[in-house]
C-alpha cells in the first residue's frame, strides 16, 4: 500500500513523461505502471510502491475548481505539487485535518472515474501546501 507519494502537477506532461520514463528506471529501479505521454495521467512503481506521480496541471485544477487561480508564481497560483496521503476512511481523515489547522478545498467525493473505487479529499496544509487524501 502506498502510504504516501509525491504527484507533480506538470504543464509540459508529454515532455514530463519522456524524461521520467527515460531517468526513473535508472536511477530508482521504478517501471511505469500507468499512463502515457498524451496524460494527463501516469505513475511509476518500485515493488507496487508508488515513486511518482505526474498529473496534468489543468485536469487537477477543473477537477479541484482552481483554474481560476493564475498560472504564474505569486501568492495564490496554480499547484504545482500535491502530497497524496492513501488512508483508511477519506471522511475521518479529512476531518482530523481540519481539526488540526487543514483548510477545505474539495471535500470527500467518490472519484470512479479516477479508478475503481476511489474516494479523496482534497485540502491545504497551514502553510497553503496541497493534499490528497484518498482510499480505494
Amino acid at each position: 500500500m502506498d502510504a504516501l507519494y509525491p504527484r507533480l502537477l506538470v504543464t509540459r506532461f508529454a515532455e514530463c513523461f519522456g524524461f521520467y520514463r527515460a531517468v526513473l528506471p535508472a536511477l530508482t529501479g521504478a517501471a511505469l505502471v500507468k499512463g502515457t505521454p498524451e496524460g494527463p495521467y501516469a505513475n511509476w512503481d518500485v515493488d507496487g510502491q508508488a515513486v511518482l506521480v505526474l498529473y496534468d496541471r489543468a485536469a487537477m485544477a477543473a477537477d479541484l475548481g482552481t483554474a481560476d487561480l493564475p498560472a504564474r508564481p505569486g501568492a495564490a497560483v496554480q499547484d504545482t505539487a500535491m502530497l497524496v496521503l492513501r488512508v483508511d476512511d477519506v471522511d475521518a481523515a479529512l476531518d482530523l485535518c481540519l481539526r488540526n489547522g487543514g483548510s477545505l478545498v474539495v471535500g470527500a467525493t467518490d472519484r470512479p472515474h479516477w479508478g475503481p473505487n476511489l474516494r479523496s479529499a482534497h485540502l491545504r496544509d497551514p502553510e497553503g501546501h496541497l493534499i490528497e487524501l484518498q482510499s480505494y
